[in-house]
C-alpha cells in the first residue's frame, strides 16, 4: 500500500522492517527505516502519521477483521546500530593486528 497507494514524496524510500500485532489484533506497531539523515527520517515519520487514517481505511477494505488495528509507526535504527557495531569490531581487529606486529 505504501508503494502503490500513497503518493507522499516523504514516503518514497520507506522500508517496513517489522510489524508487531497485539494478541487482540487491535494494535499494530510498524517499524520502518529509510535512507537519509535524521531530517529525512523525521519527515518520513511525519508523512506516515499523516497517512495513518488512509492506511487504516485501506487495510480495513483488504482484510476481514472485526477491528482494524490502530497503526503506530516506529523508526527502526537497527541497521545503523549494526553498522556501528561492525565498525567497532573492525577497529578492535585492527588494533589487535597492530599490537601483534
Amino acid at each position: 500500500m505504501l508503494q502503490k497507494k500513497v503518493s507522499d514524496p516523504r514516503l518514497s524510500f520507506v522500508t517496513v522492517t517489522a510489524v508487531e500485532v497485539s494478541a487482540d489484533l487491535r494494535q499494530a506497531h510498524i517499524y520502518v527505516s529509510t535512507i537519509g539523515d535524521q531530517e529525512a527520517r523525521q519527515q518520513m515519520l511525519t508523512g506516515l502519521k499523516h497517512a495513518t487514517g488512509f492506511l487504516r481505511h485501506e487495510l480495513g477494505a483488504r482484510v476481514a477483521l472485526r477491528y482494524v488495528p490502530s497503526l503506530t509507526f516506529h523508526l527502526d535504527d537497527s541497521l545503523e546500530r549494526s553498522q556501528r557495531i561492525m565498525q567497532l569490531l573492525d577497529q578492535l581487529e585492527g588494533n589487535k593486528r597492530e599490537q601483534s606486529l
